[in-house]
């Protein structure tokens, strides 16, 4: 194995995690601006006001998009482990 394939699996490795974790995080920072904005108009100032609906909404939109990343993560675990045998030679 040379370093350049480690960097390689690496770079492909963050790649993955980042597109797997991008529609929750999205939409939680969406969830939390729109909360936000609704808190400096209204001047509410409550914490959970915040935070369960950010829950609810990571939780909604791993149960949507599970299916795709799922897929993601196969198609790169599938592609690392049948790559074996190249990364070795």
């Amino acid at each position: 194995m040379t370093p350049e394939l480690v960097m390689t699996i690496g770079k492909s490795a963050l790649e993955t995690v980042l597109l797997i974790s991008a529609p929750m995080l999205l939409l939680s920072l969406a969830t939390g601006l729109m909360i936000s904005i609704f808190q400096a108009v209204t001047q509410i100032n409550e914490a959970t006001l915040t935070f369960v609906p950010k829950i609810i909404v990571t939780f909604l939109a791993l149960l949507i998009f599970f299916p795709w990343m799922l897929r993601v993560m196969l198609g790169f675990t599938t592609t690392l482990f049948t790559n074996i045998p190249s990364y070795i030679h």
